[in-house]
């Protein structure tokens, strides 16, 4: 394998499974940077083959058609190519393709984040078997360098916790919902026009591709191997306006977050919606921009914030993936990696009904005198205190809103107070509830 370093008989080559948006911006950097790669790092690198079925993708991208094979396995076995770029996205073909890359002894640089969650310590493994690497950079929140911080500028801290805003789309929707008043479908559907949204949407407003990453950033912060499975993950979808604004009213903001903080007797690592206070560091994130404020017992709070996909910032990612490669940084960085290979490091994960958090919860009733002396006995007699009470004047259909933030509790025993009020004849509907992070 090719070094890349000037005085080498040979360049460092590179292959790139995919040539969608992010391979595109991929080869973009590697041909187009001005000054060149070579000229900013001493290295010569070189874009050797694309692999690419769907020849429109191939001659939209304007590269020299020499470029591109329909191929993608033989690229993977290519004797001439020292490192794989995957880009092509999912479990299958993704997964096949790069075990075959790792097994013939080539570094391989992947976004996939949803394959390293789900399988990621047979790609580990195997990258360690074969005396190689696996990059992933760019797997969480595109060109924000936030796994590069964590594994190396954080290394001298113990991780307490990670608060991240992983998810540009439903970023978008809520920042539409808290500064326009859009309901959720009109916020999405404007999403989907500016081309943030898929069109089915669901991996990212249901809290998925968020707890895909919040995995792997949890592997790095606490040195262990986490199952995406165990990861609780709630998403947008049923977020209603009428919350957004009251929690305005608050002085509260909301997002969507993925949170992993260290407790007594574990971790707890959940992706919700939930409230933060307007002071609050993620509070002025807004749109399709990503950010992670992690707090270290030696740094204190850290944040790290930018662009969190598209074309250039996750190919900007996974270029300086591939570069730690061509200097040999990157084999030495991986192999010392102990999530995966930590046999002390089996951290039980708290159940959500076991978090202590605190509550904004609004409850729709009849206008009766002493529902709220009720609702606030029944809260008591589940271990639940009241904060603060906004009460609004009856609707039209003489139901009457009552939001309420309560102190730090055990979510089983709220959840267990919200399912007697349910019951209670003067409910007009079941409440909704938000967490509360402050």
């Amino acid at each position: 394998m090719g070094d890349g370093s000037s005085g080498s008989k040979r360049p460092f080559r590179v292959g790139i499974l995919g040539c969608g948006t992010v391979g595109t911006g991929t080869a973009r950097i590697m041909l187009e940077s001005k000054p060149s790669l070579e000229d900013k790092t001493g290295l010569a690198i070189r874009l050797h083959r694309i692999a690419e079925k769907d020849e429109t993708k191939a001659r939209a991208s304007g590269f020299d058609p020499k470029l591109f094979t329909r191929d993608a396995l033989s690229l993977c076995n290519d004797p001439e190519i020292d490192l794989v770029v995957e880009v092509i996205g999912g479990v299958e073909p993704a997964k096949t393709f790069i075990l075959a890359a790792l097994k013939a002894g080539k570094a391989v640089v992947t976004a996939n984040k949803a394959l390293l969650a789900t399988h990621g310590k047979e790609i580990f493994k195997t990258a360690l078997a074969n005396k190689t690497s696996v990059g992933f950079e760019a797997s969480v929140c595109g060109g924000v360098p936030v796994i590069a911080a964590i594994r190396d500028g954080l290394v001298a801290n113990r991780i307490e916790s990670i608060h991240g805003i992983l998810n540009g789309t439903t970023n978008y929707i809520l920042t539409r919902m808290i500064q326009n008043g859009a309901p959720y479908a009109e916020a999405l559907r404007e999403a989907q026009g500016k081309g943030y949204a898929e069109a089915n949407p669901a991996n990212d407003v249901k809290g998925l591709d968020a707890a895909h990453k919040l995995t792997l950033l949890a592997n790095l912060g606490f040195h262990s191997m986490f199952d995406f499975k165990d990861i609780h993950a709630e998403g947008i979808d049923a977020v209603n306006i009428d919350d957004v604004r009251f929690a305005a009213e608050l002085g509260y903001s909301l997002k969507l977050l993925a949170i992993a903080k260290r407790q007594t007797g574990g971790v707890e690592l959940r992706v919700h919606p939930a409230l933060i206070p307007n002071s609050h560091p993620l509070a002025s994130v807004r749109d399709v921009f990503n950010a992670v404020l992690i707090h270290g017992d030696a740094t204190g709070d850290i944040m790290l914030y930018g662009r969190g996909a598209g074309m250039m910032p996750t190919g900007s990612a996974i270029v300086a993936d591939i570069v730690d490669a061509a200097r040999g940084s990157a084999r030495q960085a991986f192999t010392k990696l102990q999530f995966f290979q930590n046999p002390r490091a089996d951290i039980p994960i708290i159940p959500i009904g076991k978090i202590r958090s605190r509550y904004y919860v609004r409850f729709c009733v009849v206008d009766r005198p002493g529902v709220m002396g009720k609702i606030a006995t029944l809260l008591g007699a589940h271990g639940v205190s009241i904060a603060s009470v906004i009460q609004k004047e009856p609707h039209e259909g003489g139901d009457v809103p009552v939001v309420m933030l309560t102190h730090a509790t055990i979510e089983e025993c709220f959840q267990a107070a919200l399912k007697e009020i349910a019951g209670q004849e003067f409910i007009k509907r079941p409440a909704s509830f938000l967490r509360v992070e402050d």
